[in-house]
């Protein structure tokens, strides 16, 4: 009961924070230009895109603190939080889109100047609008039931899955399934769900505290030595130096 708590209360830290940034005192530009931005974004129109962003900045931006420089990077933080929802309504898998978010926002807080922050804004815009670009490339490439079963995966990573699961998902054979996935995917299920995982497990060595056996519980690997010779095929070292070279 106690290690089912504490996991609850991870993962409601984790989706709290993967979904939420403080807004309160933005101020936004109108709201149909804010509308049509975030469409064009999810709908992978770069110049539109950048057209559009081109006039929200002809407008006088909200002030959100004394100094203009932290003023800027609270707007820049709050206008990535923005395109991250766009991108993935977009079809960016949330993973991916939230990795794109959270490198913005540490290079926002390096940016020490206007021009760095206002130049990094157009820079972001690109970045979220390309990922939606190769997202819709992506599923493309796939058959629809190749697709569905990764965004299953894509939005199940914490629960536990079995081929089974993910075939009666995608109203397949488990044989088939396997065969198919493997054939347009590159790789089997139960590799692209190991380094899914993997690549997942990274915000809880970089946010939290939390041991890395409790990590290796939460993404149901059977144990800490598994989780660890995983992380190091994909990453090439173990969760701990990971964590040791993150500052964690």
């Amino acid at each position: 009961m106690k290690q089912t708590s504490i996991s609850n209360s991870i993962i409601e830290r984790y989706l709290s924070y993967r979904v939420e940034h403080q807004r309160e005192y933005f101020l936004h530009p109108p709201y149909m230009m804010e509308k049509q931005l975030l469409n064009a974004v999810k709908e992978g129109r770069m110049e539109e895109a950048v057209s559009i962003l081109e006039n929200i900045n002809t407008l006088e931006r909200a002030k959100l603190a004394e100094e203009p420089v932290r003023s800027l990077r609270n707007s820049l933080i709050c206008i990535c939080t923005l395109f991250t929802r766009a991108a993935i309504e977009g079809g960016v898998p949330p993973e991916t889109a939230f990795n794109v978010s959270d490198a913005h926002i540490l290079e926002i807080e390096r940016m020490e100047t206007l021009e760095q922050l206002f130049q990094l804004e157009y820079n972001m815009l690109r970045n979220f609008v390309e990922a939606v670009q190769q997202a819709r490339k992506q599923e493309c490439r796939y058959s629809h039931a190749i697709h569905m079963a990764v965004a299953y995966i894509h939005e199940n990573i914490l629960q536990v899955m079995t081929l089974e699961s993910l075939a009666k998902h995608v109203y397949l054979n488990p044989s088939y399934l396997s065969h198919l996935f493997k054939k347009e995917v590159g790789v089997s299920v139960t590799d692209y769900i190991n380094k899914k995982r993997i690549e997942e497990s990274i915000y809880f060595l970089l946010h939290t505290n939390i041991s890395i056996s409790e990590i290796a519980l939460l993404f149901h690997f059977c144990n800490q030595s598994y989780y660890t010779s995983l992380f190091k095929k994909y990453m090439g070292m173990t969760p701990k130096e990971f964590r040791e070279q993150n500052g964690n």
